[in-house]
């Protein structure tokens, strides 16, 4: 893997762009290599990924997984540093204009960073908690960083700076769909994973029907629930004094707690199912009521199962909430689609970097939380 990654890294860095530079943000871009801006920057970069390539012919397992962190993290800090000094030295005041855009040549060797990370991570048999400590020590430098200003200079940075004023709200309406959409479907679900197990008749209506709807395309479905919610407020107008409506948040909520369905309904099922019938024995001859059983028996020998639905669903919904911007929902996919409209690359990443950090953080809690439910189950 060391070796791939490193000559990837290095045929990106010679024959990709590190920095596009465009009179404005519409334009198009030149591509400018490291090695054009900056020889010595250039092999800052290239030391690391020629260190992926010799460590990869170490024997030595243990010593090899260090030097790749070592390595990696120069790597990853060659090319922020590099990226934040050239477009420094090329932004003009004369052209405030100009746009400074990160090219292959940056984003490549810096996911094999990332990717060399998680291997010598893998290898070390670093623990959840050890990976996750490792990470954000990592992230305090670049937090830093960018705290100064050091990337002002870069188009990203700019769009980020001039969309400030509606990003947190962005933000916040993003984690508000996805939290209203996954609490409505917990509630819907697990009725129906108790009904599944009482009639085992219903399960393979239940499992086709809740997959019929998986396999509907997002933007199809956003779209199917316009019309009927739509007529729903025009024969009851008070509806609408409760945000309710074609377009907007409840569409957008009715489709994520839809597609939240499935996983959540097969995970239930399946760890009520792992119950032992003993342990299930022994709480009715304790005189536990039904509803007794089901809070304080099987829903908690069932929570590792229930967890690994609601990891699913929930780096799902963060995904699909994206989507629902279209529908006039908000959330951080208004950035990405008002940049795919304009043809401006920097405003859907500003978009697009923090549904991926969300996703990444919100599957990193969960995996934490699996870990703890499993130690008391």
């Amino acid at each position: 893997m060391l070796l791939v990654l490193g000559i990837a890294g290095g045929l990106t860095l010679v024959f990709g762009g590190f920095l596009d530079m465009s009179p404005n943000r519409l334009a198009s871009g030149i591509a400018l290599t490291a090695f054009s801006l900056s020889p010595t920057a250039c092999a800052a970069i290239a030391a690391p990924l020629a260190a992926f390539i010799l460590l990869a012919f170490v024997s030595n397992e243990k010593a090899r997984s260090i030097a790749t962190l070592l390595a990696a993290a120069l790597l990853l800090y060659a090319c922020l540093a590099t990226a934040g000094l050239l477009a420094k030295h090329l932004a003009s005041p004369d052209k405030p204009a100009l746009r400074l855009s990160l090219g292959s040549a940056f984003w490549i060797p810096l996911a094999c960073a990332l990717f060399a990370f998680l291997d010598a991570m893998q290898r070390l048999q670093f623990g959840l908690v050890a990976r996750v400590g490792f990470f954000a020590l990592l992230c305090l430098p670049f937090a830093f960083m960018a705290y100064v200003g050091f990337f002002d200079a870069l188009s990203l940075a700019k769009e980020f700076e001039n969309h400030q004023a509606v990003f947190v709200q962005a933000l916040v309406d993003h984690v508000l769909l996805v939290v209203l959409s996954l609490a409505i479907a917990l509630l819907v679900a697990i009725p129906i994973i108790f009904a599944v197990r009482q009639k085992s008749g219903l399960q393979n209506l239940v499992y086709a029907s809740l997959g019929v709807i998986q396999a509907v395309p997002s933007i199809a479905l956003f779209g199917l629930l316009i019309a009927p919610l739509s007529a729903l407020v025009l024969h009851v107008p008070a509806l609408a004094q409760f945000g309710i409506g074609g377009t907007g948040r409840t569409p957008a909520i009715i489709a994520l707690v839809l597609y939240a369905l499935l996983p959540l309904v097969r995970n239930g099922v399946t760890g009520l199912d792992a119950v032992s019938p003993d342990v299930r024995d022994a709480a009715k001859g304790l005189g536990f009521t039904a509803g007794e059983r089901a809070l304080k028996v099987d829903l908690p020998l069932a929570l590792p199962a229930l967890l690994s639905g609601m990891r699913v669903v929930t780096v799902q919904a963060i995904g699909l909430a994206a989507v629902a911007a279209l529908i006039g929902a908000g959330g951080l996919g208004t950035f990405v689609f008002q940049g795919i409209g304009q043809y401006a690359l920097n405003l859907v990443l500003v978009g697009a970097i923090p549904i991926i950090l969300l996703a990444l953080g919100t599957d990193l809690g969960f995996q934490l939380l699996l870990s703890v439910a499993r130690g008391q189950a």
